[in-house]
């Protein structure tokens, strides 16, 4: 199976807020979505993280 799930974690604090799938064959780079951090409260950059 490609997809795999991962864990973003927040640019600013460090803290692990959410998980979601990522393709590995179609999306070769990690991923870096803007989301909302309950401990900064305010949107951050969130990077993928093993």
């Amino acid at each position: 199976m490609p997809a795999e799930i991962v864990i973003l974690l927040c640019e600013i604090c460090k803290s692990r807020n959410y998980t979601t799938m990522r393709n590995k064959k179609t999306n070769k780079e990690k991923l870096n979505l803007k989301k909302y951090c309950n401990k900064c409260r305010k949107h951050t950059l969130h990077k993928e993280s093993k």
